[in-house]
């Protein structure tokens, strides 16, 4: 019996590298690397809209066997597009590889639940609940570039920046570390929050150079 060629694939997990290395093996096997621009779509499902992702499916590929779309943090679907997945992966179009990437799944998420069936689900390893608790003691032993990566994480599961800087606060707040420290983070946070309040800088922006100052001057605890 002949194996089904699968269209439809369901990244789970939040082990980035993982994730990129079995994307790299797709393409590798179904795009040219000279066509590569003209075949590959990374969408994101917060800014994406149905007709927008209508459009893409519909495109066909330029001289390779397959395009790919990718729709990164595939949790966050509005519930429109979220409808039409699941016809769509009933009856996908032959020419198009359609990657769901998700970082967090609950047994009662019924939009996986349905489409899981009918596509090959990849699963990764998955990190350890992320909040602010955890964005703090990134800063207080300098690893900058994870406070910056579970930043990023806070922001795209939606979490507020005004959240993300009294989560801050009350961890340094609470801590036994060494006062002076303390008082100056907490100056900076506040630094931060006027020039967020005031729109002197992007919300984002701020709190990622928020982050690298705070790194720049942390002390490592214990």
């Amino acid at each position: 019996m002949v194996k089904k060629e699968t269209s439809v694939y369901l990244f789970i997990g939040q082990d980035s590298l993982s994730k990129d290395i079995r994307l790299k093996k797709l393409k590798e096997e179904f795009l040219d690397p000279r066509t590569q621009y003209f075949n590959l779509d990374m969408l994101y499902a917060r800014e994406l809209s149905l007709r927008d992702l209508q459009e893409r499916l519909l495109c066909l590929p330029l001289r390779a066997k397959k395009r790919i779309v990718i729709i990164k943090d595939s949790q966050n679907l509005k519930q429109d597009i979220k409808e039409f997945i699941i016809q769509y992966v009933k009856k996908p179009q032959a020419k198009i590889i359609l990657v769901l990437d998700i970082n967090k799944y609950s047994f009662k998420d019924e939009f996986i639940n349905q489409i899981n069936r009918y596509s090959e689900v990849c699963r990764f390893k998955e990190d350890a609940h992320l909040d602010t608790f955890t964005l703090s003691r990134a800063i207080d032993f300098k690893k900058s570039s994870y406070a910056l990566w579970v930043l990023n994480q806070l922001l795209r599961n939606g979490e507020k920046p005004e959240r993300i800087l009294g989560g801050l606060r009350y961890s340094w707040e609470n801590s036994i570390a060494d006062v002076l420290q303390i008082k100056k983070k907490l100056r900076v946070l506040l630094g931060c929050d006027i020039d967020i309040k005031t729109g002197r800088l992007r919300s984002d922006f701020a709190l990622e150079r928020l982050v690298v100052r705070l790194c720049s001057f942390a002390k490592p605890s214990g």
